[in-house]
């Protein structure tokens, strides 16, 4: 009797990676687009897992953190060839982006920041990148916020995290919330002890001042840094982009500037968006923090699929589970959008035209509500850069 149950081809582990080198290649146009590319190679074509399968894995996936697109290519490199397999899959999806990002940082730190005729070009840029972020965070909302508790403790932790709490007190909180939130009274007490907590130590961490040299940047705070953003990547890469901000930004290795020209950089190139870090990593402390901040981002998206590949739809299917990573991803909602009031005040401080820089902020916001498409994106950045550039001759 024929076995028609799907199955990977019988590959060498060269051409393994090579097959997954390619899709990084080739991996433009955001987490859609590059799951859409693997999906319709792997699975629609050459039917290594079912579409069922798939799908599941999907879902899977989207729950936990980390970029979605580069744990399914782990994923179905271990069904091919095992740990080693998923190890090598990974590494190829996200080697040429890494490879873009570092030449892409090095000729931004030592050929274009600084420029006095670039810096209108980059700060429409900036604007533009602000416009993106908030449209990813109504899509964030419309994903995660499901009910009305799930609001009001996205809401607490922006009001939290404006007033300078620690960033784990709301994420903990939220998952301990809405875990036991069918016990209200306990529920309320421990919001409550949340709220004298994170007035206490208001305050307490990396705080934004002046750019320091480079070289001061230490290479395991770059790693931590990462390691935070990709363990707390929930609905997305840009919820990310707090985490690494605070710990770059924060420590005054780099600019707000400059950090959202990395995320627009990271828009453009082939790549899951959080290779962003690395642009940050580089600037902040070359290739060796480029290194390390881009190790700590995608070490979570490698553990969870080869530490835990037999039994990871299983884990995700616990209840409890769920309602806690749903409290952490509303609190991390939150925390987004209070990073994106912060990016948006120290971008408005900066324009010196503020009918010009609400102009391209108003066309960036038009565009990316109106307009679909994995192109939307990179035209916007080089449409707000001209626009830039011809706003502030």
């Amino acid at each position: 009797m024929t076995n028609l149950e799907p199955s990977p081809p019988r590959l060498s582990l060269l051409q393994l990676f090579l097959r997954f080198l390619r899709f990084g290649i080739l991996a433009f146009g955001g987490p859609v687009a590059q799951i859409a590319m693997v999906k319709q190679a792997l699975v629609e074509e050459e039917r290594w897992i079912s579409p069922a399968r798939f799908n599941r894995l999907l879902a899977v996936m989207q729950i936990l953190p980390g970029p979605e697109a580069h744990e399914l290519c782990v994923h179905l490199g271990m069904v091919a060839r095992g740990r080693i397999g998923g190890l090598l899959a990974g590494l190829g999806f996200m080697l040429p982006g890494f490879v873009l990002m570092l030449g892409a940082a090095w000729l931004y730190k030592d050929w274009i920041v600084g420029n006095p005729a670039m810096v209108p070009v980059f700060l429409g840029v900036q604007i533009a990148v602000l416009a993106i972020i908030l449209r990813a965070v109504q899509r964030i909302c419309t994903h995660i916020l499901e009910d009305r508790l799930l609001w009001l403790l996205g809401a607490a932790s922006l009001g939290a995290t404006l007033a300078g709490a620690p960033f784990w007190i709301p994420l903990i909180a939220a998952a301990s919330i809405y875990s036991i939130a069918a016990r209200p009274v306990v529920a309320a007490a421990v919001f409550l002890a949340a709220v004298v907590l994170a007035f206490l130590m208001s305050g307490v961490g990396p705080t934004v001042k002046a750019h320091v040299a480079a070289s001061e940047a230490g290479i395991i705070a770059l790693f931590i840094a990462g390691l935070k953003g990709g363990l707390l990547t929930f609905g997305g890469a840009y919820t990310a982009i707090p985490y690494v901000r605070t710990d770059t930004v924060g420590r005054g290795w780099l600019s707000d500037a400059s950090f959202l020209d990395g995320v627009a950089l990271a828009g453009m190139l082939p790549a899951p968006l959080v290779i962003f870090a690395t642009f940050a990593g580089y600037v902040a402390g070359e290739l060796p923090g480029a290194v390390a901040i881009t190790v700590g981002m995608f070490l979570p998206a490698f553990a969870f699929s080869m530490i835990f590949f037999e039994r990871l739809e299983a884990i995700v299917e616990n209840p409890a589970l769920h309602r806690a990573l749903a409290g952490v991803a509303a609190a991390v909602v939150g925390v987004i959008a209070a990073t994106l009031l912060q990016l948006g005040w120290a971008t408005a401080l900066r324009v010196s035209s503020p009918v010009a820089g609400m102009a391209i902020f108003a066309g960036a916001v038009a565009a990316v509500m109106l307009l679909k498409g994995k192109w939307v994106a990179p035209a916007l950045v080089i449409g707000a850069g001209v626009a830039g550039w011809l706003l502030n001759p």
